[in-house]
């Protein structure tokens, strides 16, 4: 089992598979690395060197009361990374992880970056503001911790519905992926829960979205009914200098199905090039 320990002694679980030019997973909220297996095993298995991290407060990492935020995430981040003597990395975000390595490159830039992928992701902001007014209401993020507070079990288990688009008509409802997403979810920590919701939702990146240098492939599903695209990737696609967006038509929040089938056949493309 990989373990890094940050400066403040949390330890941070990692899974480190084959070798070459490291893409390295952040996961979404409230998940944790094996969210990723499917894409680990693609690129492993395609000549790359496929790393994902718990994020502090989930699945096999510590559970600290303190640092679930979106600075000391990225500072994590870039423990494993610096830990693992990592360069020429690409960096693939999905969610809240795309906040998660947005807010790395911010605060530690793109020394050793050379491409980004954010998937599904939450930046720029996804609090509604007089500033961001296609944002979400506070009320909706009120109600997610309300929900996680009340009965985290029976909430997560309903969030997965709408995190992979199974309340559309037409929809192939897996019941497995369920009990996927309700186990991943029960792993993260009451108090690590919570103070990501508002990492995720209340943390503005535009200023993170202007310091990217590196190109970068920005993808959402435009039925995704978590993160609601035109506030989000629409948006960041605009602010990163070198960004090509990628729109899937019809697609959830979550990777299931074609969906992935689609985000795969694209992700090794962008690594290839």
């Amino acid at each position: 089992m990989g373990i890094v320990t940050t400066t403040d002694g949390t330890d941070i679980f990692h899974k480190d598979w084959g070798s070459g030019q490291p893409v390295v997973f952040s996961h979404g909220w409230p998940l944790n690395a094996d969210a990723w297996d499917g894409q680990l095993k693609l690129v492993a298995d395609h000549g790359y060197r496929a790393i994902a991290h718990d994020r502090r407060g989930h699945g096999r990492s510590a559970q600290p009361w303190q640092g679930n935020d979106m600075d000391t995430y990225a500072d994590d981040l870039a423990q494993v990374i610096e830990t693992l003597d990592l360069h020429d990395v690409v960096l693939v975000g999905h969610s809240t992880g795309g906040g998660e390595v947005t807010r790395y490159i911010g605060r530690h830039g793109t020394a050793r970056v050379a491409k980004v992928v954010l998937l599904g992701a939450v930046p720029p902001l996804m609090l509604k503001t007089d500033a961001n007014p296609g944002g979400l209401p506070a009320e909706a993020f009120d109600a997610i911790r309300d929900g996680v507070r009340a009965d985290r079990s029976q909430f997560y288990r309903d969030l997965s519905v709408p995190f992979y688009g199974f309340n559309r008509e037409g929809a192939a409802v897996s019941q497995g992926v369920r009990d996927a997403f309700w186990l991943m979810s029960m792993q993260v920590g009451l108090k690590g829960a919570l103070d990501c919701v508002r990492a995720f939702s209340e943390t503005d990146f535009t200023e993170d979205l202007k310091k990217f240098d590196v190109p970068t492939l920005v993808a959402h599903g435009d039925d995704d009914q978590i993160v609601p695209i035109d506030a989000s990737a629409r948006r960041t696609a605009e602010l990163i200098e070198d960004a090509t967006l990628k729109v899937y038509p019809g697609a959830p929040h979550g990777l299931y199905g074609s969906f992935a089938d689609a985000f795969d056949a694209d992700l090794l493309e962008f690594l290839a090039r």
